[in-house]
């Protein structure tokens, strides 16, 4: 969160506040078909006390794209099933892959601070060591006799 308190009154879409008929009219849907749907695992709104099914607007959204599939696309229940799994799936790795790089910047980050406070400790009276260039030169070895004894 962002840190603030958030208004106990505050709507959002996954505000479960939509009744099973007041769902069906803004999904087009009939009821029986929202209960199928959530006794198939496709749309499975909240429940109140008295277990009295509350849709929010993300499952009036989920609705509609499982009717778009089914009657445009053709894709049967089971299908429609596995899509929404997989799209699921892939937005919790989304979230996922942002957090590792938000936690792999924030380790670059201090990695460089570190780095540089190690080189601002460096003793000033040090020469840097440079390399001898090197030559094309060839240089051969040859070993000293031994003279016999």
């Amino acid at each position: 969160m962002d840190g603030r308190r958030r208004n106990p009154y505050e709507l959002t879409e996954d505000t479960p506040v939509y009744v099973i008929s007041v769902a069906a009219q803004l999904s087009g849907l009939h009821p029986q078909t929202l209960r199928q749907y959530d006794r198939l695992g496709l749309v499975s709104p909240d429940r109140t006390a008295g277990r009295g099914r509350r849709y929010s607007a993300r499952d009036i959204e989920l609705l509609r794209q499982v009717q778009q599939l089914s009657q445009d696309e053709g894709i049967n229940l089971a299908g429609i099933k596995r899509i929404i799994e997989l799209e699921n799936q892939v937005a919790a790795l989304q979230s996922r892959v942002a957090e590792l790089q938000a936690a792999l910047e924030g380790a670059a980050a201090t990695m460089r601070q570190r780095e540089a406070a190690v080189h601002a400790s460096y003793r000033r009276d040090l020469v840097p060591y440079q390399e001898v260039q090197q030559t094309s030169a060839l240089v051969v070895w040859r070993p000293k006799r031994q003279q016999p004894d």
